[in-house]
């Protein structure tokens, strides 16, 4: 299935246009999806980074308070992200709040790098060396013999006190939330995150 969909997303000429179509038909079954492990193996096997990150942007989307966004996907709606994400998916059983703050920030960690992984090119299975996973294969092959780098948008360049007020805002909140000390688990997340 993850080579069916990765395979789908690279034949387009526009990956990511195809990659959008894919995840918003997708996306309804990933909230239908009851345990943690279940979505978490889904989303970590996937082939194509830039599907799992239309996914984790839809699943970012989903879970905002109070509003999502409209801004395309950056650092800085990554930075969104992290200052009004919410736990809003559904869980099978009695699961501890704690818990779901691990997976939302497990997989805003897991955004973070497909996202990095798209811009850089650095994992696609058809093309190792591609550039830009959003652009179309043969853009691609044109662009590694050109040896051209990938384009940043302006909302991709953050500062470090953008980061690091985002961050504190986060720890602050889940300590409302959670209570004080943080537990081990969300502590180590937080720090990888950041």
């Amino acid at each position: 299935l993850q080579r069916m969909l990765s395979l789908a997303v690279e034949v387009d000429k526009f990956p990511n246009c195809s990659s959008c179509k894919i995840a918003d038909v997708i996306f309804p079954f990933i909230l239908s999806i009851p345990l943690r492990i279940q979505r978490e193996a889904f989303l970590t096997t996937m082939d194509s980074q830039l599907l799992r990150c239309k996914l984790l942007e839809l699943l970012f989307q989903h879970s905002c308070e109070p509003s999502p966004t409209i801004l395309p996907l950056s650092l800085t709606k990554i930075l969104y992200f992290v200052s009004h994400c919410s736990v809003l998916l559904p869980y099978q059983g009695e699961t501890a709040t704690w818990q779901r703050w691990d997976e939302m920030l497990q997989y805003l960690s897991l955004l973070l790098l497909s996202y990095q992984n798209v811009i850089l090119g650095q994992a696609t299975f058809l093309l190792p060396l591609a550039e830009d996973l959003q652009s179309s294969l043969s853009d691609r092959m044109e662009m590694i013999v050109q040896k051209a780098k990938p384009k940043l948008q302006d909302s991709d360049y953050v500062s470090q006190g953008d980061i690091q007020l985002t961050m504190e805002n986060l720890i602050s909140r889940l300590q409302q939330i959670l209570g004080q000390p943080l537990p081990l688990q969300i502590t180590e997340k937080l720090f990888m995150l950041q």
